[in-house]
């Protein structure tokens, strides 16, 4: 907030009548009135808002609401349905502002507004929050703004970020119940080791003799695993936390990433999503308008992996030079030589962005059915890793007590 500047909640009748209301920042009520007006919109009440005391917005670090991507695709979708209405963009950002849900979106918008109404360029005022705004919007805004389709561009933006968020969430049903299963199954062995060994051992040490060859190498477990519990969770906790820090460092991308297109069973799946989004943002970003040249930055950068960036730069400098697009795609094993064929066919024949999108959909339903035979080819996997190592501890347990007669003798 700028100093002296004061908080006010305004309510507006628009033109069909409607109250809207909204947030701004003014040194004065006069001056939210003189700012209401310039947009075109006549004030009802304008208050006061207090923002000390035990009014104040209480935020806990690292709780903040998160804005997602789903949020920027409704942001988008109804500020193009408003726009393309004739309402004025100031408008457009006034309602949204209101009317989304999430509360740290609605404060980033009012300072997007508050930008724009001081005759910053739209897409100036979202590069301000690259933390919220992708990349991909910027530009895709900055090319509407520039060629006058700011509408059928937000479309298009919000068509990308539904699509990406539909294939995240087949991604995260894909590893969700691998995931959960392997942590129940670790949790249930070293419930084991912890709790029911050490019964079993205490009993097996009362009847004297020797134990069998597994049943001994549980019992070292437990032992070793009580000495160890500690460190490993700390260790865990530290890793977690080192994790979450530098997990995007160029360093560590270097090495995981071409991993994760190689990794067995998965990696296909990696690859497929890879693919699916590079084609999909590439030709969004050509459809809007944005340069080549620009676009492939972009899309190397939003592709989630090192090995399509690198691709993306490779075909960036043949472009720069007078080259083919597709040329230097063929010398990258993780883009399937379809995929190569049809960007030539669409470069050559002027339709790149069609062919781009096509590539796209059939991609994002090679995800969908490679997830859904990954479901239904790990689910008896698990079960059956899951029964094997219970079972076998299971059977270490009990196999003295098939000789305790031969013990109690």
């Amino acid at each position: 907030m700028a100093e002296g500047a004061k908080t006010f909640e305004y309510a507006v009748r628009d033109r069909e009548g409607k109250i809207v209301k909204g947030r701004l920042e003014a040194a004065d009520q006069a001056a939210v009135a003189n700012k209401l007006r310039a947009i075109g919109v006549a004030p009802v009440s304008i208050e006061e808002v207090a923002t000390g005391g035990l009014n104040a917005e209480i935020r806990i670090p690292g709780l903040a609401e998160r804005i997602k991507q789903k949020d920027l695709a409704i942001m988008a979708r109804q500020m193009a349905t408003m726009i393309n209405s004739g309402l004025s963009l100031l408008r457009a950002l006034t309602i949204v502002a209101e009317q989304t849900e999430n509360k740290a979106l609605a404060r980033t918008l009012a300072q997007v507004r508050n930008d724009v109404e001081a005759g910053i360029a739209f897409s100036t005022a979202l590069a301000k929050h690259e933390q919220v705004f992708p990349p991909l919007m910027i530009n895709m805004v900055k090319a509407g703004e520039v060629g006058g389709f700011l509408d059928q561009v937000l479309v298009s933006v919000a068509d990308n970020l539904e699509s990406e968020v539909k294939l995240r969430g087949q991604i995260k049903s894909a590893m969700t119940y691998p995931v959960v299963v392997f942590v129940i199954a670790i949790l249930a062995t070293v419930g084991m080791l912890l709790f029911i060994v050490p019964v079993f051992e205490n009993m097996f040490a009362d009847l004297g003799g020797q134990l069998p060859a597994p049943t001994r190498f549980l019992v070292m477990l437990s032992r070793g695993l009580k000495w160890a519990i500690g460190p490993i969770v700390a260790g865990l906790v530290l890793f977690v936390w080192w994790w979450a820090k530098h997990k995007n460092d160029r360093a560590i991308r270097e090495r995981l990433d071409p991993w994760k297109l190689r990794v067995p069973v998965f990696g296909k799946l990696f690859q497929k999503v890879a693919v699916a989004r590079f084609t999909r943002n590439f030709g969004t970003m050509i459809r809007a308008g944005v340069p080549i040249l620009q676009a492939l930055d972009i899309v190397g950068e939003t592709s989630g992996n090192l090995v399509l960036e690198k691709a993306a730069h490779a075909v960036q400098e043949s472009v720069r030079s007078g080259q083919s697009l597709a040329g230097p795609l063929a010398m990258q094993p993780v883009f399937p030589p379809m995929v190569v064929q049809m960007m030539a066919v669409g470069e050559d024949t002027g339709a790149l962005d069609s062919m781009l999108e096509k590539v796209a959909q059939f991609y994002d339903q090679e995800v969908e059915a490679t997830t859904e035979q990954l479901t239904s080819l790990i689910e008896p996997l698990m079960i059956v890793v899951i029964g094997g190592i219970v079972g076998g501890m299971i059977v270490a347990l009990y196999l003295p007590i098939f000789s305790m007669f031969d013990l109690v003798s």
